[in-house]
């Protein structure tokens, strides 16, 4: 198997606010799925067999939304990248332990890459017991409407995004994961229940407790969703 060493521009580029904002509702088309599944499962046999270039697609097909995973709990772009090197090392280490009749997977790394930011998390708590959140937010300069340019449409998406992912991170971290995992990562409740080790039932009340506090704090910001 090719050493675990990523190829950084496939993720170097954070998830934008009009992207995540288009992807809370829908979900991907069965076929579409099921190609995903069985590409997964075909690279997953061919990285077990030693194939190099097998490793390398694992990578490139995944490392985009483990990266936005990452993102979206840290909001950093430098953490984000060292998170998504430290989640495929441990794929590298531990693939060998993955079993398809277990769950697909993205399922599987989903869950794996939680559990390393919730190490991460516990790492870094004392870190941000001095960083204020607000601090976090950026200012929003009056605009007005009539006339406004391409460019400054262009940039109040950017603030809207740079909001949104700055208000994610008031969530609590229960509340907060439910939501990314669900409509940002367009996880289906059983797989979000498996990833999580939480019954159906709490994975449903999460997201909807969170998206009714996160909305209740954008408002605050003026944002509308």
């Amino acid at each position: 198997m090719a050493t675990a060493t990523l190829a950084m521009g496939a993720f170097q580029n954070s998830p934008t606010g009009q992207d995540a904002l288009g992807n809370l509702a829908g979900a991907r088309p069965s076929h579409v799925v099921e190609r995903i599944l069985d590409q997964d499962s075909s690279l997953v046999s061919r990285c077990l067999r030693g194939d190099e270039s097998a490793w390398e697609d694992l990578v490139r097909v995944h490392s985009r939304r483990v990266y936005g995973l990452c993102y979206r709990f840290t909001n950093s772009g430098s953490e984000s990248q060292d998170l998504t090197q430290e989640v495929f090392l441990r794929v590298f280490r531990t693939l060998h332990s993955f079993r398809a009749v277990e769950g697909s997977f993205g399922t599987w790394l989903a869950r794996l890459t939680r559990n390393l930011l919730i190490d991460h998390y516990r790492r870094t708590r004392q870190d941000r017991v001095t960083d204020s959140l607000d601090d976090q937010l950026p200012g929003i300069g009056d605009r007005s409407a009539a006339g406004a340019s391409r460019a400054d449409q262009a940039v109040a998406g950017r603030e809207a995004s740079e909001i949104l992912q700055a208000t994610l991170q008031k969530l609590s971290p229960d509340l907060r994961e439910a939501v990314i995992l669900r409509d940002l990562q367009e996880m289906e409740y059983r797989e979000i229940a498996q990833v999580l080790a939480i019954p159906e039932g709490t994975v449903k009340s999460r997201i909807n407790r969170g998206r009714a506090e996160l909305a209740r704090l954008l408002r605050k910001q003026k944002l509308v969703v």
